[in-house]
This record gives C-alpha cells, structure tokens and sequence, in this order.
C-alpha cells in the first residue's frame, strides 16, 4: 500500500503539468457566472433563460441578471455533475489487456486508476462510490487534497463477503464492520449473494445481514448489499440501506423495498454489456468462464424487464449506478440509455436518479445534487436535450466540479486543460 501511495504521488506531481491550464487549478474567489438557456436543476424542475452565479466553490444564487457573464452555455442543457453510486474504480486492463496481469507493477496499477478517475470526471460524473478495494482509499484522498483531478470519491474498502454458512458470527461481523470503520471506509459493501455467473443464491443469513446494518448504522455508516433472489428481501428486511443488482426481484420485493425506503440500484445494462463486449480480457479469470457469460447474457433481458417494472412502483427510490469495471469507465453514461431506450424509464427520472436522489442515498443532499444556492458548484452541460433525446448524456461539453472547471468544449472553445482529448 505504501508503494501504490508513492505512485500515486508520482502520477500527482505528473498530472497537473500535462492536464491542467493554470486556471483551472483553484476555485477562484471572484464570480463565475454561467448563462443557460435551459436548466434541469436535478430536483425535476426546467428553468429558462437564467444565470448560475458561482463563488469560492459554491452556488451564491441564480439570478438571470447577473453580469458579467464567464461562460455562455446557451444552446446546451446543464445540470449538476452526476452521481454513480457504484463502481470500482481501480480496475481496469492491465499492459497485457486482461482484466488481471500478474506482472503489472504498482506504478502502472496507479497510473491505470489515475486515468479511470479523469476519464469519469470527463465523462460529466463529479461524485462517484467505488466499493470494494483498498486501493480505492489513497485515491480518494489525493483527489479530495487537489492533488488528482477526478470526481469526489466514496468508498468501501474491503466488501464482507457472505461464505453461505453459519461460519461467520454476528460478533465476527460486527467486528468486520468496526474494522472498516477504523479504516476509513465511507460506507460498508456486503455481498449477500453468489455473483449472477454462478446463479446469485444467497450467501448471508437474516442474522448475519441484521447484525452488519445494525452495526453500520451505530457507526453512522451506510450499508449496500450486492442482492439477488431471496438475499433482496432478507437485506431490505435487515434495514440495509441499498440494494444492488436486484436481478430476479418479485414485485413484493419491489415493494417493500418502497415501503421501507431502502434505495435501489439495478443496472440495466452498462455492467453486462461491458462485460460481453470484453469477453476476451476476461474469459478464463475466477468465475468469468463460458458458462458465467451465458448466465449473463440470460440476465440481461430480465435487468430491462426489472428496471421497467421498478420504474412503475410507487415511490421506490431507484439510484443510478453502474458497477464500472475494466473497460467501462468514462462511459458510465451509457447506463442512462440502458435505463430510458431498453428499459422504458422516463429521461427524467433517470436524471433524477443520479442526482438528487443519487445525494441523498449518500446522505449529501445538503452538499450535490441540485443546482441551488449554498451547494457545490458540481455543474456539467450537454449538447442538446436529455429530455427528448437520452443520447445527448454522450456529449458532454462543460464539466465544473467545486467551482474548478476542468472541461469546457462548447461552442467550440478549447477545453481547459491541454494535451488530453474530451
């Protein structure tokens, strides 16, 4: 871990040579003020015609007669910086071009995470939670110092992990669920289920779910559960906070889902899809055999199938996350396509999905997720209207995270840092 630090340092002091135009590197204390022609302000209002005025990293207000303006973004729909409540941040294709390569260095390894972190960070998602690794940990912090460009960054440490036995104690979980606390984790991953390549049967009993949500929530901690079949309901029933996945739900579940609040992140297809389109980087690693691809792709018409039917419940909280691996980062907003073209979601709430709810599943509602004066200026643009055309989150052209604007291609400008292509 110290070694992967020490590259991460190296990849710092690298980064803001090559990427950066001097600008860019501080929020400035002096008024920047964004004219917009439309406005989604993440809460499901369209304003018009207005200005978003930002200072010292914040929204100050919105006021369509502020002067003078710093950028024109008329033409293009803004919102606030998306949200994906699930990726794994760290992985990715090592030199052999395989999901694992067991002569990677630590540099490289460093390198490769610095990359998917600018990469989501360009692709308009200015807040991300990646679950399940250690590594996840320095790169949180060099990104929240300034010494990384990327999107803020949640993250889990290391998942508990369900054997599918009475092996592990509630005290022995609780115990697990301290220790990530000791080490700094911002949430608690559970794996309450087999992966779908191995059929998703439930691996964690109803008291072992209940005592690691229990624990969580003494520590202040959020808990989200990678959940299949029973293991949904059992986790919904534990007081978890999310549900994952959620591949063979039945409307009951889906209810009571509604009914106790728990948030729900079902991919509709950007995590399977990636996967199928690299079937070779990853054939033949763990689980990744040829029957685990064709239980995949089984899965993937019954994920439409799910999320339609979950778009239809009565106030269930569905969040947009992605479960980014190698290969699909900073194309994490194909999920909303996933979500509005083959699953029949409305482009609104799709949006919403990743933005305000997506802040209040983290608890930040009071900090992202809106366009509202005293939140983080987190502000994207795209070209076009989401609204009547979904394929308009692939072009992103404005992306401003705490006032710092580190993309800004509209209108045919040039972006704010030099030598990387948006």
């Amino acid at each position: 871990m110290k070694f992967l630090r020490f590259a991460l340092r190296c990849v710092a002091l690298l980064v803001p040579v090559l990427a950066f135009a001097p600008a860019s590197i501080h929020a400035q204390d002096k008024p920047i003020v964004i004219q917009a022609e439309t406005v989604l302000d993440g809460k499901g209002n369209v304003l018009h015609n207005t200005r978003i005025v930002v200072q010292g990293g914040k929204i100050a207000r919105v006021d369509s007669k502020a002067e003078p303006v710093t950028y024109d973004l008329r033409g293009m729909t803004v919102m606030p910086g998306w949200i994906d409540v699930h990726v794994h941040l760290t992985y990715h294709f090592g030199p052999n071009g395989r999901a694992e390569d067991r002569e990677e260095t630590p540099q490289q390894a460093a390198l490769a995470a610095a990359s998917n972190a600018w990469l989501t960070l360009m692709g308009g998602f200015t807040t991300i939670q990646s679950v399940g690794a250690p590594a996840d940990k320095p790169l949180r912090d060099m990104i929240a110092r300034g010494k990384l460009p990327g999107p803020r960054v949640l993250t889990a440490m290391r998942p508990l992990v369900g054997r599918g036995d009475n092996s592990q104690t509630p005290e022995q979980i609780r115990e697990f669920v301290r220790q990530q606390a000791r080490d700094g984790a911002d949430l608690i991953k559970i794996f309450a289920s087999k992966s779908i390549r191995e059929g998703g049967g439930q691996t964690l009993t109803q008291e072992q779910l209940e005592a690691a949500c229990d624990e969580a929530k003494k520590l202040g901690l959020r808990t989200l559960v990678h959940a299949y079949s029973t293991a949904i309901r059992a986790a919904t029933l534990a007081g978890c906070t999310e549900i994952e996945h959620g591949t063979f739900a039945t409307d009951d579940d889906l209810k009571l889902m509604a009914e106790k609040g728990t948030y729900f992140d079902p991919q509709a297809g950007l995590v399977i899809q990636n996967y199928l389109d690299h079937k070779a980087q990853y054939l033949g690693i763990g689980n990744y055999t040829e029957e685990g691809f064709a239980q995949m792709e089984k899965a993937l018409p019954l994920d439409f199938e799910l999320v339609h039917r979950a778009a239809q419940v009565r106030g269930l909280k569905i969040v947009f996350g992605t479960d980014a691996v190698a290969g699909a980062h900073g194309l994490n907003a194909e999920e909303f396509l996933f979500r509005v073209q083959n699953a029949g979601m409305e482009p609104m709430a799709a949006l919403e999905g990743a933005t305000s709810l997506a802040a209040e599943s983290l608890r930040m509602q009071e900090k992202i997720g809106t366009i509202a004066p005293g939140l983080e200026a987190d502000i994207i643009a795209v070209e076009g209207d989401p609204l009547k055309d979904i394929t308009a989150v692939r072009r992103v052209t404005f992306v401003m995270k705490g006032g710092i604007v580190y993309k800004n291609v509209a209108a045919g400008r040039i972006p704010a840092y030099a030598g990387v292509n948006p």
